[in-house]
């Protein structure tokens, strides 16, 4: 079990194959958010709030290259002050040209425009400060298992703890 502790070759393998698939999805994550010109290039869905069109733990893809955003589409955006983005629809649009484009946005399944969503004192959203992106593709109920983590951290441990186990009994 211990065996890889007295090979200090193996064990430099092992953490730099470790460190190889880290820095391989760290490179995927960058070259994706820099071909769609997104922070996040990839989100979940957290609320209900776009049903029927998403479902909590749909998996959105972003496209945030052009600035023709157009009534009906449905954007990614980040609130000031928050650290999670929402999923809404264009329901009305202001300026463009010149002007910097405005956006008014709305769930599907709520009653009301996102006003209050917004920071304090803001009744719009910039199209080239706050939004993340547009929504291009999704698949869906795949990222399920982010929401499950996030609400149960202790599942976090355990499956940390299933990883380690299959790895020592893979040794064997």
């Amino acid at each position: 079990m211990f065996a890889a502790l007295s090979n200090p070759r193996q064990s430099l393998t092992q953490v730099l194959n470790f460190a190889l698939v880290l820095s391989t999805a760290f490179m995927l994550w960058k070259g994706l958010s820099v071909a769609t010109d997104s922070p996040s290039p990839i989100v979940v869905v957290l609320s209900g709030s776009m049903e029927p069109a998403f479902q909590r733990g749909d998996l959105l893809f972003l496209w945030n290259r052009g600035q023709n955003t157009q009534i009906g589409e449905i954007v990614v955006y980040n609130v000031k002050g928050k650290d999670i983005p929402i999923v809404h629809r264009v329901v009305r649009k202001y300026g463009g040209g010149d002007k910097p484009l405005k956006l008014l946005t709305k769930g599907d399944n709520n009653m009301a425009d996102d006003t209050e969503l917004y920071a304090k004192g803001q009744d719009y959203l910039n199209r080239s400060e706050d939004i993340i992106g547009s929504v291009v593709g999704y698949i869906p109920f795949v990222g399920y298992v982010t929401i499950l983590l996030s609400e149960h951290p202790w599942m976090k441990t355990v499956l940390l703890g299933l990883m380690g186990i299959m790895v020592v009994l893979q040794r064997e």
